[in-house]
């Protein structure tokens, strides 16, 4: 199929066959696995997870390549027209959890809406055993940052609190067409089996998180000058920044706000 690439969708497609084995060998697809690919693109990945499931759902934007998909009417591939920023993860793995199948989402995500698609997943969370995506290095190198890194941010903090993750390889430009202008990565993300916030809590962790890094050059008696009553903070945890601040100390955070 002869598909122009789409800036607005943030089209750059994977063809380096070495990378491709290396994705599916990662996702290690079986019959009785449950898994939806978001923005397939020509099929990279789409082709060889085909070959080893019963059914793939494809969510996808370009009506070109839905129609391309729907076209190719291949046996178990369920093509799914919309915005995966707009779809309901949680209602789609619902609908499969019944069957007791592992559940993964997967896909080499545009990389101008990879930060809220990420966080628009976590509402899924619950019900997915496994995501695993092609981002922007940079992204991935945030998203596995540790407190105290340059890189350790807002990103960093909210999916750590709720995933286990790990980046499993890194992917040059020359991989795609068109090649884009950064590296990438592919990260494994698995929720956190302890994780145990209820809602409150985590809009409190999301409220928190957000005001420390608000400015991060400037301590937290500064950025989290609304909380520092209530959260009792040490001096040094007063002379630190943002960056400085682990994880499991947000969390403790949290649940003091949100009592």
């Amino acid at each position: 199929m002869m598909h122009r690439a789409r800036k607005r969708f943030g089209q750059n497609f994977l063809q380096d066959s070495g990378v491709i084995y290396s994705i599916i060998a990662a996702i290690n697809p079986n019959p009785e696995m449950c898994v939806i690919e978001i923005g397939p693109g020509l099929g990279a990945l789409t082709r060889p997870l085909l070959g080893s499931l019963e059914q793939l759902d494809l969510l996808e934007i370009d009506r070109d390549l839905v129609a391309y998909w729907r076209a190719e009417n291949l046996p178990g591939l369920n093509v799914i027209e919309g915005d995966a920023l707009k779809f309901n993860f949680l209602e789609w793995a619902e609908s499969h959890s019944s069957s007791n199948r592992v559940c993964k989402v997967v896909g080499n995500l545009p990389y101008n809406i990879s930060s809220p698609l990420l966080f628009h997943l976590v509402s899924a969370a619950d019900l997915i055993d496994e995501q695993i995506f092609m981002l922007q290095a940079e992204v991935v190198e945030r998203m596995v940052s540790e407190a105290g890194d340059s890189e350790f941010s807002r990103l960093s903090v909210m999916l750590q609190a709720r995933y286990d993750m790990e980046r499993i390889l890194e992917v040059p430009p020359e991989a795609f067409d068109p090649q884009p202008k950064v590296n990438s990565a592919v990260v494994r993300m698995i929720p956190r089996k302890d994780f145990n916030l209820n809602p409150a809590q985590w809009h409190a962790l999301e409220r928190v998180v957000a005001a420390a890094f608000s400015q991060r050059r400037k301590m937290l008696r500064t950025n989290l000058a609304d909380y520092v009553q209530r959260l009792s903070l040490s001096e040094s945890e007063l002379k630190a920044r943002a960056q400085d601040i682990s994880v499991n100390r947000y969390i403790e955070w949290a649940r003091v706000l949100a009592h």
